[in-house]
């Protein structure tokens, strides 16, 4: 089944609210992993609201098209599972 730009939003939609870890291509070899919560989709984007402990700003914004081509990955965080730092 072929993923599309809708079926992205969709999944999003349902997950309006939760914890989410993304993790962004910033160039040759390297990552930048962010934390924070979905807030919004829109037509073409989406938003998350960074967390401010580990960020230098509030919020970032990403296309589904950064999804679908593998530039953005997303996890969502489950709660109730402990984290050891």
């Amino acid at each position: 089944m072929p993923i599309t730009l809708e079926s992205i939003k969709e999944s999003l939609d349902c997950q309006l609210g939760k914890k989410i870890m993304l993790t962004a291509q910033t160039g040759r070899k390297r990552k930048t992993e962010r934390r924070g919560v979905l807030t919004d989709t829109y037509h073409s984007v989406f938003v998350v609201e960074l967390d401010q402990e580990e960020n230098a700003f509030e919020r970032v914004s990403y296309s589904y098209t950064d999804v679908l081509t593998h530039a953005v990955e997303i996890k969502f965080v489950e709660e109730n599972v402990p984290q050891y730092a």
